[in-house]
């Protein structure tokens, strides 16, 4: 049952988080003030872009777990890369929340009925998000190890 329970947890971590990834992509073109999707914005497609590294780390996660192996450079690497895009996930849920805050600016214009509910949803899966990363960094820890960097470093070859 224990080794059910340790297949499980990361399991239930890369769907939730391939759930709310999805989400949020869709969500990343939607504007809260027309309430309507917007495709022409630069900006729209940061996110998009930042979550392909996302995917790389949880399957680079799940090879690890599933096959038992010790963490390498490259998902040491990656590891870092994703606390950077941790910093990004923060970045965008501060942008949402300065968004909702200037609803009482604009009280003259003709704000959507949905604009409060979904600020809060995008909010919500944001910061689920953010928690979820952190739980995959801890799943990381716990399942696949600790970087080992004297070991890492005395074992790099790259003909293997």
């Amino acid at each position: 049952m224990g080794n059910s329970i340790k297949t499980t947890v990361p399991k239930l971590n890369i769907i939730l988080s391939i759930l709310v990834i999805a989400c949020l992509l869709c969500l990343s073109f939607y504007s809260m003030y027309g309430s309507t999707f917007i495709f022409n914005r630069i900006e729209n497609y940061i996110f998009p872009f930042v979550t392909i590294i996302h995917f790389l780390f949880m399957y680079v996660l799940w090879f690890k777990i599933t096959e038992n192996e010790y963490p390498d450079m490259i998902m040491k690497n990656i590891e870092y890369i994703m606390y950077g895009i941790l910093l990004v996930y923060l970045y965008e849920i501060s942008e949402t929340f300065l968004i909702l805050g200037s609803q009482h600016e604009f009280q003259d214009h003709v704000i959507p009925s949905s604009f409060m509910p979904m600020g809060i949803l995008i909010i919500s899966l944001q910061s689920l998000l953010v928690l979820l990363t952190i739980w995959s960094f801890v799943i990381r820890k716990q399942r696949v190890g600790k970087y080992d960097f004297d070991y890492l470093n005395n074992h790099i070859d790259a003909w293997e």
